[in-house]
């Protein structure tokens, strides 16, 4: 059972029900109601694991973050610094808004998965530069000295890796100039980059479109 510290949403909900009841269809002696969707919860964020921070500044190695919201120089094992929290947004962000997540970092067998994961990046992302992969030993797992596929990683979404991710990107920035309910993708693209300086600024993020509109 869960609890609910913010019983107003009960109260919407009732009348919600009240004045525009949910359709029901009857079969036999049962009547089947429509769900209906609770609302958004009035409460407090409360920031967690305060003793994992670390100075915004400064370059870091530690194997940190959640495995599906793992950035790319985190997943690589190479130096991050406070980008990859930025990274962890455009993540989450995807996460709030659509139904599942954006990665699963996981192989057919339901198990942790770094090959799968880059994978399902590339899918979205495209190859990652070469200057990325030359700095990370770890890449050579999964790439050749040219910085190529090898087949072990043409897995999962890998053919429309190759096919179509510069297809895509070309639509995707179309999308982003036509479509103003495009605007919360195109806030995402911002934060999920192949190099943390290509990542917008906390400040920059801030002023998007997307944060000001209505």
């Amino acid at each position: 059972m869960l609890g609910v510290e913010d019983e107003s949403i009960l109260v919407d909900f009732e009348e919600a029900e009240k004045s525009n009841p949910s359709p029901q269809q009857v079969v036999g002696e049962r009547v089947i109601y429509s769900s209906r969707k609770l609302g958004i919860p009035k409460i407090m964020a409360a920031l967690s694991y305060l003793t994992l921070a670390r100075p915004a500044l400064s370059t870091h190695w530690e194997d940190v973050q959640p495995l599906i919201y793992r950035a790319p120089e985190v997943l690589l094992r190479m130096p991050w610094d406070q980008k990859i929290d930025i990274w962890n947004l455009g993540v989450l962000t995807w996460d709030l808004f659509e139904q599942g997540h954006l990665f699963y970092a996981r192989d057919a067998n339901k198990n942790d998965s770094d090959s799968h994961h880059l994978a399902e990046m590339i899918a979205l992302l495209g190859l990652p530069p070469k200057e990325i992969l030359q700095k990370s030993e770890y890449a050579s797992e999964f790439f050749d000295d040219d910085s190529r596929v090898p087949e072990s990683i043409l897995i999962y979404l890998a053919t429309f890796v190759l096919l179509m991710s510069e297809k895509k990107a070309t639509e995707e920035r179309e999308i982003c100039k036509a479509h103003s309910k495009s605007f919360s993708f195109c806030f995402m693209r911002k934060m999920l980059q192949w190099r943390p300086e290509d990542r917008a600024s906390a400040d920059e993020l801030l002023s998007d479109p997307w944060l000001r509109s209505p």
